[in-house]
């Protein structure tokens, strides 16, 4: 193999963004992906950057840090971000896609781009003599799990959920309404299940106390007994547990989704969201879940207009692996006991389609311009590919946890009226400094803003 090839382990939406954006920087790569001779437990199909829990790349506003990250991905050309716009499908104040048509696109951009070959086929090992990113996600493998073992020393877990799928012709919209929060995008780009309080709180009893799946011993932590969960992505009965108006102030919260057809607010609703351009199957937002199959057709039946519906896909659960990215990475993703090795994506801890994108691209770059014998580009700490990173270099705490990206990895504005300033406002000065320097980034690639697609262009 020759020195400019790259080894990229893992077609996911790291590998196949850090793929995209080494071949950009003109080396040759050659990405691995073990589906369909192998299968993690959550992956149904054989795509490349197959969304595997929703078909939402979150909100898509300035002032959301996840916005303004995907808006500097649309600024380096991203693979992902490019191929998400699309194949949009309305979601409000959110980019969601159609899964298939996403995939699609991916699989068909990378395999005509001449620098990179798609091999489908497990890696089995870790390459230590020449440069590879191991973007393998949360589920690697038992053989590639064991070669990540030996090369950290030990790896973390937490859990994560899928929220069920149901089918739109089998639901009564009659006793539904549309509407978007704040009547963002369309307005009408959710179908929303308003409950009054008797409904609602016979609901969170169905979930308290309806048969859950028990836990394997080997899923548990050991110092404490229980699952460890994500706390961004909690199961509805977990949430349930932790008081009666959880999930109403959490993925039930009725806040900007007054009932048209009564003029007042649900106490607490339900949001269905397409999953596809058609419409024909829509997923139950935030509702994640560990409850058993039966269980869950029992509780969901039970809401207004599901009686007789038809679930395509219901909830699960599985296990994600991540590495202690502050301790055991350099701040552009080399593995301090390996160099030439890189990590990228969930695996290292960055939560959420978007940042583990991010990663991807990141590592990319870095690894490309190091095998191309050119100076290191630092990424701008004001942007939020910069926020991404400085939680994988937190070192402030010894219990590393997965994160989305947030503002509070963003340093602050330096003005003396910044703490006065309101959110929204001190959070556009925020993201118009980070697109500045992003571009600035962009330009020492050797790229150009403003021929770069904007994500802003597109509408969203």
């Amino acid at each position: 193999m020759s020195g400019r090839n790259l080894t990229v382990i893992g077609g996911g939406l790291a590998g196949c963004e850090a793929a995209w954006q080494a071949a950009l920087c003109g080396v040759d790569v050659t990405l691995c992906e073990m589906r369909p001779h192998r299968s993690s437990p959550a992956h149904k199909t054989e795509m490349l950057a197959e969304l595997v829990c929703s078909n939402s790349l979150r909100g898509a506003a300035l002032e959301n840090a996840v916005g303004l990250l995907k808006e500097e991905l649309a600024r380096l050309d991203s693979l992902i971000v490019g191929s998400a716009r699309a194949s949009a499908v309305p979601a409000g104040g959110a980019l969601a896609v159609d899964r298939e048509r996403f995939g699609a696109l991916v699989e068909s951009r990378l395999r005509e781009h001449p620098r990179i070959t798609v091999e489908r086929r497990e890696a089995t090992e870790i390459p230590r003599d020449r440069p590879v990113i191991v973007a393998c996600g949360p589920l690697p493998s038992e053989i590639l799990a064991t070669e990540i073992d030996a090369l950290v020393g030990r790896r973390l877990h937490y859990y994560d959920a899928a929220s069920p799928i149901v089918a739109a012709d089998s639901i009564d919209e009659s006793q539904m309404y549309r509407k978007s929060r704040y009547d963002k995008g369309d307005g009408d780009d959710y179908l929303n299940i308003p409950l009054d309080r008797e409904q609602y709180l016979r609901f969170v009893e169905d979930v308290r106390t309806l048969p859950k799946h028990d836990p394997e011993d080997f899923e548990l932590d050991l110092a404490s007994g229980k699952i460890p969960y994500f706390e961004g992505c909690l199961p509805i009965e977990e949430m349930a547990a932790r008081g009666e108006d959880v999930l109403r102030f959490g993925p039930m919260k009725p806040v900007g989704l007054r009932d048209p057809r009564t003029g007042k607010s649900p106490y607490a609703v339900v949001q269905l969201r397409k999953e596809n351009v058609s419409g024909t199957a829509l997923n139950l937002v935030g509702f994640q879940t560990r409850l058993t199959w039966p269980a869950q057709k029992e509780a969901f039946a039970k809401l207004p207009g599901l009686e007789g519906a038809e679930w395509l896909r219901l909830g699960v659960m599985h296990r994600n692996a991540f590495i202690d990215s502050p301790r055991v990475l350099t701040g552009d993703l080399r593995l301090r006991a390996h160099p030439s090795i890189r990590f990228a994506g969930q695996i290292t801890g960055a939560e959420g389609y978007v940042e583990a994108a991010a990663c991807g691209a990141i590592a990319g770059i870095g690894a490309a311009r190091e095998m191309l014998g050119l100076q290191t580009l630092e990424v701008p700490g004001e942007t939020a590919l910069g926020a991404v990173l400085a939680h994988l270099q937190n070192t402030q705490t010894a219990d590393f946890q997965p994160a989305n990206v947030t503002w509070a990895f963003v340093p602050a504005l330096e003005r003396p009226d910044a703490a006065r300033l309101p959110k929204r406002e001190r959070r556009r000065l925020l993201a118009e400094r980070a697109l500045d320097a992003l571009d600035g980034f962009s330009r020492a690639l050797g790229r150009q803003p403003a021929n770069a697609t904007s994500f802003l262009a597109a509408g969203y």
